[in-house]
């Protein structure tokens, strides 16, 4: 896992072969997501099975509100071989830096 600020990870997430991942819930997602993003809540049940479907020839590209679920679902994705990077900060650091938000 490479953590990243929010021009950092803005960066990052317009390369190809980067996917984007918020962790919330579906709730928090349909509040406000990063555009592009896809939900994958990490405290469901599923975590595990729905990233095993992901292609791990792909970079991941992972965030949340704060920061800390997604340290734990990059940790978990990293563990079972994906690439990934975390956005410090979550949600609210890239919305403070005046990165674009879609619902």
């Amino acid at each position: 896992m490479i953590n990243l600020d929010a021009a950092q990870f803005a960066a990052e997430i317009v390369k190809s072969n980067v996917a984007v991942i918020d962790v919330r819930t579906a709730e928090e997602f349909s509040q406000g997501h990063i555009p592009e993003a896809i939900n994958i809540d990490v405290m469901s049940e599923y975590f595990i099975a729905d990233i095993s479907t992901l292609d791990k020839n792909c970079n991941y590209a992972i965030y949340c509100r704060s920061g800390k679920r997604s340290v734990d679902a990059a940790t978990i994705m990293d563990e079972s071989g994906f690439e990934t990077t975390n956005l410090l900060g979550g949600i609210i650091s890239w919305v403070e830096s005046g990165q674009p938000v879609t619902s």
